[in-house]
């Protein structure tokens, strides 16, 4: 699934591609992708001209027409945007193609048919659920407010994958800001101090930034499909390493499940804290 670093780069290269395009028309091929009424997502796009191109956590948020409409996209498991010349075919999973002017198309590609595309209008975009809902992102972590998130029993893994407390972090960078912070992944939350908590701030931030700027991670189906392909991976600690040596220590990392997701962590830098 792409996360946070992923969803930044498509929307750091649609910008440079498509702002200021206008939307001619719209084929939806799969409509449950759509979770609006079919006429209403097509009438309220055509002859809209795409001015901006935001994001909240896993969330891209296309701005029409200076902000006068906004249509929200979760790419979920392997959702992908394509730009294709309009007089391509239209390929299998291609599911809505937006036409726009200079002939080009945007094509949502998506295998496992799990995106979302939905339009808000401005005065609801982010006062109503799903950005409503969405937690801190990861440049505005700080130890008071993760504090309160932190006083819970559950486990660091499954705190850190609750978007409603920091949004864009899924399963890889959890695994790494946990190995990062020196903590293990199913350690309860409300063990952890001062210092653990501002740990895990800082490898977040550090951590999805270098993500970012590497173009996000390329495992298994996750690729950008726009002419980048991530190459975070290199620089992955624990993630898909089970029984690889850690980098620090040489302890064989261990593959286990935490939040009902594939966990890796190292036994010996990642010990549960008392």
């Amino acid at each position: 699934m792409p996360e946070l670093p992923e969803v930044e780069t498509v929307r750091q290269i649609l910008r440079k591609n498509i702002l200021g395009k206008k939307i001619l028309d719209i084929d939806i091929i799969y409509s449950k992708i759509v979770h609006d009424d079919l006429d209403y997502f097509k009438d309220s796009l055509i002859n809209k001209t795409i001015t901006e191109i935001y994001r909240k956590g896993k969330y891209l948020i296309f701005s029409l027409d200076n902000d006068s409409l906004f249509m929200l996209s979760h790419l979920r498991m392997e959702g992908k945007y394509y730009l294709k010349d309009n007089n391509l075919p239209i390929e299998k999973h291609e599911h809505v193609i937006f036409h726009l002017d200079g002939n080009l198309d945007l094509r949502y590609h998506d295998v496992r048919k799990f995106g979302v595309l939905e339009l808000r209008k401005k005065e609801d975009v982010y006062t109503t659920y799903p950005i409503s809902e969405l937690g801190l992102e990861p440049d505005e972590l700080n130890y008071e407010l993760l504090l309160e998130k932190f006083k819970t029993k559950h486990t660091l893994k499954s705190v850190l994958l609750d978007q409603s407390v920091i949004a864009g972090i899924g399963n890889i960078y959890a695994d790494e800001i946990c190995f990062s912070s020196k903590l293990n992944p199913e350690q309860c939350c409300n063990a952890l101090d001062k210092e653990d908590i501002k740990n895990i701030c800082s490898s977040t931030y550090s951590i999805l930034n270098e993500a970012i700027k590497c173009g996000g991670t390329t495992i298994r189906s996750y690729t950008s499909q726009l002419g980048v392909t991530g190459m975070f991976q290199i620089n992955l600690n624990v993630h898909t390493k089970a029984n690889e040596p850690c980098k620090i220590c040489g302890t064989k990392i261990i593959k286990t499940r935490v939040a009902g997701r594939g966990t890796y962590y190292c036994p010996n830098c990642q010990k549960i804290k008392g």
